[in-house]
């Protein structure tokens, strides 16, 4: 029995021990961003025996439980760059001595505060790199987001000097409905490029600037004629002919076509687009090629004289909704252009970096410009408490765990992104120093245990 009973209160030493390490560890880290509390979970080891008459010690084994799914307080911090997660999941992060190091291993932490390191790569005080999906040219991330081969360590300082090419025009545009038609010939449409060679003066002319492959930025001339009551024929054509291909686009001319308008002054895209009086016609080489509204792209070449090349133009545009006043109108007001929205920019160098709750990276330059560059995805797991520590402040995957999920933030039940923002540390010291008195004294009764149980050994040792 004494024996049994020395073997019991060994059992309570190391478990005690076990507990004194895991406070110890919980207090040091008070002040750790996004450190999660474990605790000490205690349970009995019974020494089965068939004997009533008799009880045989077993003795006591420690567990750590560490309590992942708490959420800690949420605390301001000036860099912009500080991120929390305001709900459940976590920041995908990836170890390694750099980050393009493929071979790290991918980790989870609610260690958000992050910094630029020397090469531009977001990494927290743990060395781990913050991972997101690039997102492509109209803002969407990648198809498949559960494939972790689609996630790439974020970086905006390489975007010094980047260019993105006009793709969409849209405008709002009045044309005055009193405006006498023009006696010219009937076929202006069908010939075209009057207004861009200046043959014939425009009753209408306003201009956008877009931009090409490289960031150079063009005026292009809209101009409009009145051909018929309701109908007005214009031509999209660049100011400076000279940056096109001069046999493709002769005069500069990229496009041209007729608009129609309903009696109540909206633009009518029905008979726009109906085969014989298609609206927008691309031209290349002389030919004319029918673009269908609302989606269809015009195309035109630039010129190749020089010493750079440059992608050819493509460019949506927008004439507004069929039978509706949110593009171009034709009423007794003056003709004049109200709105206009072209997209593609040269962006300059890279100025800062913004994140929103949304978890979207967005580059800002020196120009004043924004680009939404990438999406920082938030992962979820079936059991949180359940993953594997890793060092840094970062969990594993286990089989408690569950497979990992990438959520939008803020979407299926994924929390959102809290910019300048830092998660405390979720330890109460109060209730730690408690809980340290009530295991020391746990200890410092298991020795006694031990004590006692060597006094009757020795008794024995004596008869």
């Amino acid at each position: 029995m004494a024996f049994s009973a020395l073997a019991a209160g060994v059992s309570g030493l190391q478990a005690f021990t076990e507990g004194v390490g895991v406070i110890a560890d919980n207090i040091t880290n008070v002040n750790t961003i996004g450190y999660k509390e474990t605790r000490s979970r205690f349970s009995t080891l019974v020494t089965e025996t068939s004997s009533r008459s008799s009880y045989s010690p077993g003795g006591v084994r420690a567990f750590a439980e560490s309590l992942v799914s708490k959420q800690g307080l949420l605390q301001p911090s000036s860099s912009s760059t500080d991120l929390a997660i305001d709900g459940s999941g976590f920041f995908t992060a990836r170890t390694g001595d750099n980050a393009t190091d493929n071979s790290g291993e991918l980790v989870y932490t609610r260690a958000g505060a992050f910094t630029e390191d020397s090469q531009g790569y977001y990494k927290n005080t743990a060395g781990l790199y913050l991972m997101g999906w690039r997102l492509d040219s109209a803002g969407n991330p990648p198809a498949n987001l559960q494939s972790p081969s689609v996630l790439q360590p974020i970086n905006i300082s390489q975007l010094n000097g980047i260019s993105e090419a006009t793709s969409t025009v849209a405008m709002r545009a009045n044309l005055q409905a009193s405006t006498a038609v023009y006696a010219g010939t009937p076929a202006y449409a069908a010939t075209g490029g009057q207004l861009a060679s200046g043959a014939i003066t425009p009753d209408f002319q306003t201009n956008i600037q877009i931009f090409d492959s490289l960031g150079r930025e063009h005026t292009v001339l809209v101009s409009a004629l009145k051909t018929a009551p309701n109908e007005w024929s214009y031509e999209y054509h660049f100011s400076d002919p000279s940056v096109l291909d001069t046999t493709a686009q002769p005069n500069g001319l990229i496009a041209q076509g007729v608009m129609n308008f309903n009696t109540d002054g909206s633009i009518d895209i029905e008979t726009i687009n109906d085969a014989a009086t298609t609206t927008l016609f691309s031209v290349n080489a002389g030919t004319r090629t029918a673009v269908t509204l609302p989606a269809g792209n015009l195309a035109f070449a630039y010129s190749t004289a020089g010493d750079a090349l440059v992608s050819p133009g493509s460019i949506n545009i927008d004439f507004g909704t069929d039978g509706l006043g949110d593009g171009w109108t034709q009423s007794e007001s003056d003709s004049a252009l109200i709105t206009k929205s072209v997209d593609g920019a040269k962006f300059d160098n890279v100025n800062g970096i913004l994140i929103d709750e949304n978890g979207v990276v967005s580059a800002t330059f020196e120009n004043g410009l924004s680009k939404e560059i990438y999406k920082i995805p938030v992962a979820v797991f079936d059991n949180p408490n359940g993953l594997q520590r890793r060092q840094g402040n970062a969990y594993g995957v286990s089989d408690l765990s569950g497979e990992v999920t990438y959520q939008q933030a803020g979407k299926s039940g994924a929390g959102k992104v809290a910019t300048n923002t830092l998660e405390g540390s979720t330890v109460d010291l109060a209730s730690e120093f408690a809980e340290l008195i009530k295991v020391q004294r746990a200890f410092s009764a298991s020795t006694r245990i031990i004590t006692t149980s060597d006094q009757i050994l020795e008794e024995l040792t004596r008869i």
